[in-house]
Protein backbone atom coordinates (compact mmCIF):
# COMPACT_ATOMS: atom_id res chain seq x y z
CA UNK A 1 0.00 0.00 0.00
CA UNK A 2 1.26 3.22 -0.97
CA UNK A 3 1.39 6.07 1.66
CA UNK A 4 0.17 10.03 0.42
CA UNK A 5 3.36 12.10 1.42
CA UNK A 6 2.43 14.39 3.87
CA UNK A 7 2.49 17.44 2.01
CA UNK A 8 0.22 16.49 -0.65
CA UNK A 9 -3.16 17.17 -1.02
CA UNK A 10 -6.22 14.53 -1.90
CA UNK A 11 -9.13 16.10 -4.17
CA UNK A 12 -12.38 14.03 -3.17
CA UNK A 13 -13.86 12.38 -6.60
CA UNK A 14 -15.61 14.97 -8.69
CA UNK A 15 -18.43 14.47 -11.25
CA UNK A 16 -17.07 17.27 -13.39
CA UNK A 17 -14.53 19.78 -12.33
CA UNK A 18 -16.11 23.43 -12.75
CA UNK A 19 -14.47 25.93 -14.41
CA UNK A 20 -11.92 27.75 -12.89
CA UNK A 21 -13.55 31.34 -13.28
CA UNK A 22 -16.35 29.54 -11.06
CA UNK A 23 -13.99 28.47 -8.51
CA UNK A 24 -12.28 31.61 -8.59
CA UNK A 25 -15.76 33.85 -8.42
CA UNK A 26 -17.15 31.52 -5.25
CA UNK A 27 -13.80 32.08 -2.92
CA UNK A 28 -13.57 35.04 -4.00
CA UNK A 29 -16.90 36.03 -2.85
CA UNK A 30 -16.60 34.40 0.24
CA UNK A 31 -13.11 36.60 1.00
CA UNK A 32 -14.94 39.58 0.14
CA UNK A 33 -17.67 39.05 3.13
CA UNK A 34 -15.04 37.89 5.79
CA UNK A 35 -13.32 41.19 5.07
CA UNK A 36 -15.98 43.82 4.17
CA UNK A 37 -17.71 42.70 7.68
CA UNK A 38 -14.54 44.15 9.46
CA UNK A 39 -15.15 47.96 8.79
CA UNK A 40 -18.93 47.63 7.15
CA UNK A 41 -20.54 48.17 10.46
CA UNK A 42 -18.14 51.46 11.13
CA UNK A 43 -20.40 53.94 9.24
CA UNK A 44 -23.57 52.16 10.99
CA UNK A 45 -22.13 52.80 14.72
CA UNK A 46 -24.21 56.18 15.70
CA UNK A 47 -26.96 54.43 14.41
CA UNK A 48 -26.63 51.36 16.16
CA UNK A 49 -26.44 53.39 19.64
CA UNK A 50 -29.12 55.40 19.07
CA UNK A 51 -31.54 52.38 18.49
CA UNK A 52 -30.37 49.84 20.55
CA UNK A 53 -29.20 52.52 23.84
CA UNK A 54 -25.81 51.05 23.78
CA UNK A 55 -22.73 52.59 25.32
CA UNK A 56 -19.35 53.88 24.21
CA UNK A 57 -17.81 50.71 25.14
CA UNK A 58 -20.86 48.45 23.13
CA UNK A 59 -19.76 50.11 20.01
CA UNK A 60 -16.02 49.37 20.65
CA UNK A 61 -17.04 45.39 20.85
CA UNK A 62 -19.58 45.77 17.64
CA UNK A 63 -16.00 46.04 16.26
CA UNK A 64 -13.70 43.73 18.53
CA UNK A 65 -15.69 40.96 19.10
CA UNK A 66 -15.54 40.07 15.36
CA UNK A 67 -12.06 41.17 15.54
CA UNK A 68 -11.06 38.85 18.19
CA UNK A 69 -12.82 36.13 17.89
CA UNK A 70 -11.57 36.10 14.08
CA UNK A 71 -8.04 35.99 14.88
CA UNK A 72 -8.34 33.84 17.99
CA UNK A 73 -9.80 30.39 15.40
CA UNK A 74 -7.95 31.73 12.21
CA UNK A 75 -5.08 29.69 13.01
CA UNK A 76 -7.33 26.81 14.01
CA UNK A 77 -9.82 27.34 10.83
CA UNK A 78 -7.23 26.65 8.47
CA UNK A 79 -6.33 23.47 10.36
CA UNK A 80 -10.18 22.23 10.17
CA UNK A 81 -10.09 22.86 6.61
CA UNK A 82 -6.85 20.56 6.36
CA UNK A 83 -8.26 17.59 8.57
CA UNK A 84 -11.86 17.89 7.04
CA UNK A 85 -11.96 19.21 3.74
CA UNK A 86 -11.17 23.08 2.33
CA UNK A 87 -14.77 22.79 0.61
CA UNK A 88 -16.65 21.28 3.63
CA UNK A 89 -15.30 24.01 6.27
CA UNK A 90 -16.10 26.86 3.48
CA UNK A 91 -19.63 26.11 3.74
CA UNK A 92 -19.35 25.16 7.53
CA UNK A 93 -17.72 28.88 8.25
CA UNK A 94 -19.78 30.85 5.47
CA UNK A 95 -23.28 29.27 6.61
CA UNK A 96 -22.43 30.24 10.39
CA UNK A 97 -21.50 33.36 9.13
CA UNK A 98 -24.57 33.51 7.43
CA UNK A 99 -26.64 32.76 9.98
CA UNK A 100 -24.87 35.29 12.59
CA UNK A 101 -25.05 37.81 10.10
CA UNK A 102 -29.10 37.17 10.03
CA UNK A 103 -29.10 37.30 14.04
CA UNK A 104 -27.16 40.48 14.34
CA UNK A 105 -29.83 42.27 11.74
CA UNK A 106 -32.46 41.49 13.53
CA UNK A 107 -30.80 41.98 17.43
CA UNK A 108 -33.06 43.80 19.34
CA UNK A 109 -30.76 44.30 22.59
CA UNK A 110 -26.76 45.04 22.51
CA UNK A 111 -25.81 41.82 24.02
CA UNK A 112 -27.57 40.59 21.16
CA UNK A 113 -26.05 42.20 18.63
CA UNK A 114 -22.14 41.42 20.27
CA UNK A 115 -22.89 37.35 20.52
CA UNK A 116 -23.81 37.95 16.96
CA UNK A 117 -20.58 39.90 16.15
CA UNK A 118 -18.36 37.03 17.58
CA UNK A 119 -20.40 34.09 16.26
CA UNK A 120 -20.00 36.19 12.58
CA UNK A 121 -16.02 36.29 13.72
CA UNK A 122 -16.07 32.41 14.10
CA UNK A 123 -17.84 32.24 10.84
CA UNK A 124 -14.83 34.33 9.17
CA UNK A 125 -12.05 32.43 11.34
CA UNK A 126 -13.55 28.96 9.72
CA UNK A 127 -14.36 30.30 6.04
CA UNK A 128 -10.94 32.51 5.30
CA UNK A 129 -8.46 30.12 4.97
CA UNK A 130 -10.41 27.75 3.28
CA UNK A 131 -11.02 30.58 -0.01
CA UNK A 132 -7.52 30.50 -0.47
CA UNK A 133 -6.02 27.03 -0.45
CA UNK A 134 -9.24 26.16 -2.81
CA UNK A 135 -8.52 28.48 -5.29
CA UNK A 136 -4.65 27.07 -4.80
CA UNK A 137 -5.97 23.63 -5.42
CA UNK A 138 -8.02 24.89 -8.35
CA UNK A 139 -5.23 26.85 -10.53
CA UNK A 140 -2.25 24.70 -11.62
CA UNK A 141 1.17 26.58 -10.39
CA UNK A 142 2.32 29.93 -12.98
CA UNK A 143 1.27 32.72 -14.07
CA UNK A 144 -2.34 32.12 -13.72
CA UNK A 145 -2.27 30.98 -10.47
CA UNK A 146 -0.22 34.02 -9.76
CA UNK A 147 -2.81 35.74 -11.38
CA UNK A 148 -5.73 34.38 -9.90
CA UNK A 149 -3.86 35.07 -5.99
CA UNK A 150 -3.85 38.99 -7.30
CA UNK A 151 -7.43 38.67 -7.79
CA UNK A 152 -8.06 37.16 -4.13
CA UNK A 153 -5.86 40.16 -3.13
CA UNK A 154 -7.31 42.93 -4.62
CA UNK A 155 -10.84 41.22 -4.31
CA UNK A 156 -9.57 41.72 -0.22
CA UNK A 157 -8.24 45.07 -0.03
CA UNK A 158 -11.50 46.07 -2.03
CA UNK A 159 -13.78 44.68 0.78
CA UNK A 160 -12.09 46.68 3.28
CA UNK A 161 -12.19 49.91 1.31
CA UNK A 162 -15.40 49.06 0.35
CA UNK A 163 -16.92 48.74 3.79
CA UNK A 164 -17.38 52.75 4.84
CA UNK A 165 -19.31 53.42 1.56
CA UNK A 166 -20.82 50.44 1.31
CA UNK A 167 -22.32 50.97 5.00
CA UNK A 168 -22.79 54.15 4.86
CA UNK A 169 -24.69 53.77 1.76
CA UNK A 170 -27.17 51.21 3.35
CA UNK A 171 -27.46 52.83 6.58
CA UNK A 172 -28.95 55.61 5.39
CA UNK A 173 -30.90 54.06 2.78
CA UNK A 174 -32.46 51.26 4.38
CA UNK A 175 -30.99 50.95 8.29
CA UNK A 176 -28.25 49.71 10.38
CA UNK A 177 -29.24 46.66 10.26
CA UNK A 178 -28.30 46.12 6.33
CA UNK A 179 -25.32 46.66 7.17
CA UNK A 180 -25.21 42.77 8.13
CA UNK A 181 -28.60 41.51 6.98
CA UNK A 182 -27.02 41.94 3.23
CA UNK A 183 -25.09 39.09 4.23
CA UNK A 184 -27.68 36.43 4.07
CA UNK A 185 -28.79 36.47 0.66
CA UNK A 186 -25.29 37.02 -0.55
CA UNK A 187 -24.26 34.25 1.57
CA UNK A 188 -26.93 31.65 0.59
CA UNK A 189 -26.07 32.53 -2.83
CA UNK A 190 -22.52 31.61 -2.53
CA UNK A 191 -23.25 28.50 -0.35
CA UNK A 192 -24.88 27.75 -3.24
CA UNK A 193 -22.23 28.37 -6.00
CA UNK A 194 -19.89 26.71 -3.68
CA UNK A 195 -21.61 23.36 -3.46
CA UNK A 196 -22.14 23.55 -6.94
CA UNK A 197 -18.46 24.62 -7.92
CA UNK A 198 -16.00 23.54 -5.53
CA UNK A 199 -14.40 20.08 -5.62
CA UNK A 200 -13.38 18.80 -2.01
CA UNK A 201 -9.20 18.88 -1.25
CA UNK A 202 -7.76 17.87 2.24
CA UNK A 203 -4.48 17.50 3.69
CA UNK A 204 -2.83 14.15 3.07
CA UNK A 205 -1.97 13.58 6.51
CA UNK A 206 -4.54 13.93 9.40
CA UNK A 207 -3.36 16.36 12.16
CA UNK A 208 -5.20 17.39 15.39
CA UNK A 209 -7.15 20.33 16.29
CA UNK A 210 -5.74 22.51 18.57
CA UNK A 211 -9.18 23.33 20.17
CA UNK A 212 -7.66 24.46 23.58
CA UNK A 213 -5.26 26.38 22.42
CA UNK A 214 -7.76 28.23 20.25
CA UNK A 215 -10.31 28.61 23.15
CA UNK A 216 -7.27 29.96 25.90
CA UNK A 217 -6.09 32.56 22.70
CA UNK A 218 -9.34 33.84 22.29
CA UNK A 219 -10.52 33.82 25.69
CA UNK A 220 -7.35 35.71 27.05
CA UNK A 221 -7.71 38.47 24.29
CA UNK A 222 -11.45 39.24 25.30
CA UNK A 223 -10.38 39.41 28.92
CA UNK A 224 -7.71 40.88 28.80
CA UNK A 225 -9.96 43.80 26.41
CA UNK A 226 -12.60 43.91 28.93
CA UNK A 227 -10.40 44.89 31.30
CA UNK A 228 -8.43 47.86 29.67
CA UNK A 229 -12.02 49.16 28.63
CA UNK A 230 -12.94 49.39 32.74
CA UNK A 231 -9.82 51.23 33.46
CA UNK A 232 -12.23 54.22 32.08
CA UNK A 233 -14.53 53.92 34.32
CA UNK A 234 -12.97 51.88 37.61
CA UNK A 235 -9.02 52.97 37.18
CA UNK A 236 -6.50 51.07 37.21
CA UNK A 237 -6.40 50.06 41.10
CA UNK A 238 -10.28 48.55 41.42
CA UNK A 239 -10.92 45.11 41.82
CA UNK A 240 -13.04 44.88 38.34
CA UNK A 241 -10.00 46.24 36.23
CA UNK A 242 -7.58 43.89 38.18
CA UNK A 243 -9.55 41.07 37.70
CA UNK A 244 -10.07 40.63 33.95
CA UNK A 245 -6.40 41.99 33.29
CA UNK A 246 -4.98 38.97 35.99
CA UNK A 247 -7.19 37.02 34.19
CA UNK A 248 -6.79 37.53 30.20
CA UNK A 249 -3.12 37.58 31.09
CA UNK A 250 -3.16 33.94 32.87
CA UNK A 251 -4.90 32.64 29.93
CA UNK A 252 -2.51 33.82 27.42
CA UNK A 253 0.23 32.12 29.46
CA UNK A 254 -1.64 28.90 29.32
CA UNK A 255 -1.69 29.77 25.79
CA UNK A 256 1.58 29.63 25.59
CA UNK A 257 2.08 26.30 27.64
CA UNK A 258 -0.81 24.27 26.35
CA UNK A 259 1.46 25.39 22.60
CA UNK A 260 4.92 24.29 24.09
CA UNK A 261 3.25 20.78 25.15
CA UNK A 262 1.11 19.75 22.69
CA UNK A 263 2.19 17.64 19.55
CA UNK A 264 0.34 19.50 16.94
CA UNK A 265 0.27 23.12 18.34
CA UNK A 266 -2.37 26.29 17.10
CA UNK A 267 0.94 28.70 17.15
CA UNK A 268 4.44 27.13 16.83
CA UNK A 269 6.94 28.54 19.32
CA UNK A 270 9.48 27.31 17.46
CA UNK A 271 9.26 29.43 14.60
CA UNK A 272 9.38 32.66 17.11
CA UNK A 273 13.07 31.67 17.34
CA UNK A 274 13.72 32.68 13.64
CA UNK A 275 14.36 36.29 14.85
CA UNK A 276 12.52 38.05 11.37
CA UNK A 277 9.41 36.24 12.31
CA UNK A 278 9.38 37.08 15.83
CA UNK A 279 10.33 40.53 15.07
CA UNK A 280 8.32 40.86 12.27
CA UNK A 281 4.75 39.20 14.27
CA UNK A 282 6.05 42.14 17.22
CA UNK A 283 5.80 45.12 14.57
CA UNK A 284 2.75 43.64 13.06
CA UNK A 285 0.98 43.48 16.36
CA UNK A 286 1.95 47.06 17.31
CA UNK A 287 1.56 48.22 14.48
CA UNK A 288 -2.02 46.83 13.96
CA UNK A 289 -2.66 48.35 17.40
CA UNK A 290 -2.04 51.86 15.85
CA UNK A 291 -3.70 51.79 12.77
CA UNK A 292 -6.23 49.23 12.68
CA UNK A 293 -8.98 51.83 14.97
CA UNK A 294 -8.40 54.50 12.61
CA UNK A 295 -11.47 53.97 10.75
CA UNK A 296 -13.71 53.50 14.21
CA UNK A 297 -12.84 56.95 15.71
CA UNK A 298 -12.45 58.94 11.42
CA UNK A 299 -16.44 57.60 11.07
CA UNK A 300 -16.96 58.77 14.71
CA UNK A 301 -15.59 62.09 14.24
CA UNK A 302 -17.27 62.86 11.03
CA UNK A 303 -21.02 61.65 12.27
CA UNK A 304 -20.84 62.94 16.18
CA UNK A 305 -18.91 66.44 15.92
CA UNK A 306 -19.09 67.36 11.82
CA UNK A 307 -22.38 66.32 11.21
CA UNK A 308 -22.31 64.05 8.26
CA UNK A 309 -24.66 61.49 7.59
CA UNK A 310 -24.07 57.37 7.17
CA UNK A 311 -23.57 57.96 3.55
CA UNK A 312 -21.50 61.01 3.65
CA UNK A 313 -18.81 59.71 6.32
CA UNK A 314 -18.44 56.59 3.80
CA UNK A 315 -18.12 58.54 0.79
CA UNK A 316 -15.35 60.95 2.68
CA UNK A 317 -13.29 57.94 2.96
CA UNK A 318 -13.32 56.83 0.06
CA UNK A 319 -9.45 58.45 -0.76
CA UNK A 320 -8.39 56.99 1.92
CA UNK A 321 -9.35 53.39 1.06
CA UNK A 322 -8.35 54.00 -2.23
CA UNK A 323 -4.95 54.89 -1.15
CA UNK A 324 -4.11 52.42 1.07
CA UNK A 325 -4.82 49.83 -2.32
CA UNK A 326 -2.27 52.40 -3.87
CA UNK A 327 0.28 52.06 -1.42
CA UNK A 328 0.06 47.69 -1.40
CA UNK A 329 0.84 48.01 -4.83
CA UNK A 330 3.66 50.83 -4.44
CA UNK A 331 5.26 48.73 -1.55
CA UNK A 332 7.11 45.78 -3.71
CA UNK A 333 8.60 48.29 -6.17
CA UNK A 334 9.89 50.04 -3.70
CA UNK A 335 11.12 47.18 -2.18
CA UNK A 336 13.79 46.43 -4.67
CA UNK A 337 15.21 49.39 -4.55
CA UNK A 338 15.25 49.97 -0.45
CA UNK A 339 14.86 46.33 0.79
CA UNK A 340 11.96 45.44 3.15
CA UNK A 341 13.07 46.44 6.55
CA UNK A 342 13.43 50.08 5.08
CA UNK A 343 10.25 50.20 2.80
CA UNK A 344 8.28 48.68 6.17
CA UNK A 345 10.21 51.22 8.22
CA UNK A 346 9.06 54.41 5.81
CA UNK A 347 5.48 53.34 5.61
CA UNK A 348 5.37 53.47 9.52
CA UNK A 349 6.86 56.80 9.87
CA UNK A 350 4.60 58.15 7.06
CA UNK A 351 1.16 56.61 8.89
CA UNK A 352 2.89 58.15 12.13
CA UNK A 353 2.90 61.54 10.54
CA UNK A 354 -0.64 61.08 9.22
CA UNK A 355 -2.05 60.12 12.36
CA UNK A 356 -0.10 63.27 14.22
CA UNK A 357 -1.66 65.23 11.33
CA UNK A 358 -5.45 63.97 11.80
CA UNK A 359 -4.56 64.82 15.99
CA UNK A 360 -4.71 68.47 15.16
CA UNK A 361 -8.33 67.89 13.77
CA UNK A 362 -10.92 71.04 15.38
CA UNK A 363 -14.56 70.82 15.82
CA UNK A 364 -15.69 73.33 13.30
CA UNK A 365 -12.80 71.56 11.06
CA UNK A 366 -12.91 71.12 7.12
CA UNK A 367 -13.57 67.89 4.92
CA UNK A 368 -10.12 68.50 3.07
CA UNK A 369 -7.52 69.27 6.06
CA UNK A 370 -9.55 67.39 8.84
CA UNK A 371 -10.33 64.09 6.96
CA UNK A 372 -9.00 63.77 3.51
CA UNK A 373 -5.62 64.46 3.24
CA UNK A 374 -4.53 63.37 6.79
CA UNK A 375 -6.81 59.54 6.05
CA UNK A 376 -4.79 59.68 2.68
CA UNK A 377 -1.01 59.97 4.63
CA UNK A 378 -2.08 57.30 6.76
CA UNK A 379 -3.72 55.08 4.82
CA UNK A 380 -0.41 55.61 2.49
CA UNK A 381 2.06 54.54 4.86
CA UNK A 382 -0.57 51.74 5.97
CA UNK A 383 -0.40 49.94 2.87
CA UNK A 384 3.28 51.02 2.24
CA UNK A 385 4.22 48.71 6.17
CA UNK A 386 1.65 45.80 5.14
CA UNK A 387 3.41 44.15 2.10
CA UNK A 388 7.08 44.21 3.33
CA UNK A 389 5.95 42.94 7.16
CA UNK A 390 4.35 40.37 5.70
CA UNK A 391 7.17 39.72 2.93
CA UNK A 392 9.81 39.44 6.30
CA UNK A 393 7.64 37.59 8.47
CA UNK A 394 7.59 34.48 6.07
CA UNK A 395 11.09 35.10 4.45
CA UNK A 396 13.29 33.53 7.20
CA UNK A 397 11.23 30.52 7.65
CA UNK A 398 11.16 27.38 6.28
CA UNK A 399 9.48 26.91 2.93
CA UNK A 400 7.47 24.04 4.29
CA UNK A 401 6.06 27.07 7.07
CA UNK A 402 5.10 29.14 4.72
CA UNK A 403 1.13 28.95 5.31
CA UNK A 404 1.56 28.62 8.94
CA UNK A 405 3.64 31.95 9.04
CA UNK A 406 1.53 33.96 6.91
CA UNK A 407 -1.24 32.89 8.64
CA UNK A 408 0.20 34.30 12.07
CA UNK A 409 1.04 37.96 10.26
CA UNK A 410 -2.42 38.15 10.18
CA UNK A 411 -3.71 37.08 12.96
CA UNK A 412 -0.87 39.20 14.88
CA UNK A 413 -2.12 42.39 13.07
CA UNK A 414 -5.73 41.61 14.01
CA UNK A 415 -5.06 40.98 17.53
CA UNK A 416 -3.04 43.77 18.02
CA UNK A 417 -5.48 45.83 16.02
CA UNK A 418 -8.28 44.50 18.61
CA UNK A 419 -6.15 45.32 21.77
CA UNK A 420 -5.48 48.55 20.14
CA UNK A 421 -9.11 49.52 19.97
CA UNK A 422 -9.41 49.05 23.64
CA UNK A 423 -6.57 50.65 24.61
CA UNK A 424 -7.30 53.93 22.06
CA UNK A 425 -11.23 53.73 23.13
CA UNK A 426 -10.29 53.80 26.87
CA UNK A 427 -7.83 57.13 26.24
CA UNK A 428 -10.62 59.01 24.21
CA UNK A 429 -12.90 58.85 26.33
CA UNK A 430 -10.63 59.75 29.73
CA UNK A 431 -9.83 62.67 27.68
CA UNK A 432 -13.44 63.46 27.23
CA UNK A 433 -14.34 63.21 30.51
CA UNK A 434 -17.61 62.12 30.22
CA UNK A 435 -18.53 65.25 28.02
CA UNK A 436 -20.43 65.10 24.63
CA UNK A 437 -20.27 68.78 23.68
CA UNK A 438 -18.27 68.82 20.36
CA UNK A 439 -15.31 70.38 21.83
CA UNK A 440 -15.06 67.75 24.14
CA UNK A 441 -15.82 64.71 21.23
CA UNK A 442 -12.75 66.30 19.15
CA UNK A 443 -10.59 66.22 22.34
CA UNK A 444 -10.82 62.79 22.59
CA UNK A 445 -10.75 61.39 19.16
CA UNK A 446 -7.24 63.83 18.74
CA UNK A 447 -5.88 61.86 21.63
CA UNK A 448 -6.51 58.85 20.40
CA UNK A 449 -5.05 59.76 17.25
CA UNK A 450 -1.90 61.16 19.21
CA UNK A 451 -1.72 58.04 20.90
CA UNK A 452 -1.53 56.11 17.81
CA UNK A 453 1.16 57.76 16.32
CA UNK A 454 3.47 56.84 19.33
CA UNK A 455 2.21 53.65 19.04
CA UNK A 456 3.40 53.54 15.73
CA UNK A 457 7.07 54.90 16.55
CA UNK A 458 7.31 52.39 18.86
CA UNK A 459 6.95 49.68 15.63
CA UNK A 460 10.10 51.34 13.82
CA UNK A 461 11.70 50.68 17.15
CA UNK A 462 10.89 47.25 17.19
CA UNK A 463 12.12 47.07 13.86
CA UNK A 464 15.43 48.97 14.31
CA UNK A 465 16.36 47.34 16.93
CA UNK A 466 14.92 43.73 16.61
CA UNK A 467 14.68 42.85 12.76
CA UNK A 468 17.88 41.21 11.21
CA UNK A 469 19.44 42.63 7.49
CA UNK A 470 17.10 41.67 4.69
CA UNK A 471 18.07 38.09 3.77
CA UNK A 472 18.57 36.91 7.05
CA UNK A 473 17.16 34.69 9.33
CA UNK A 474 19.05 35.31 12.78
Amino acid sequence: MVQTPPDTYIAAPSRKSAPVWAVLLAACAGQFLVVLDVSVVNTALPSMRSDLGMSAVGLQWVVNAYSIAFAGFMLLGGRAGDLFGRKRMFLVGLGLFTVASLAGGLAQAEWQLLLARAVQGLGAAVLAPSTLTILTSAVPEGPARIRAIGTWAAVGAGGGAAGGLVGGVLTDLLSWRWVLLINVPIGALVVVAGVAWLTESKAGQARRLDVPGAVLVTAGLATLAYGIVQTEEKGWTATATLVPLAAGLLLLGLFLLVEARTKVPLMPLKLFRVRSVSAANAAMFVCGGGMFAMWFFMTLYAQNVLGYSALKAGLALIPSSLTIVFGSKLAPRLMRVLGAKNVSVLGILVAAAGFGWQSLMTADGGYVTSIMLPGIVMMLGAGLATTPLASLGTSGADPEDAGLVSGLINTSRTMGGALGLAVLSTVSASRMGGSTTPEALTAGYAMAFRTSGCILLAGVLVLLLWMPRDGAKH
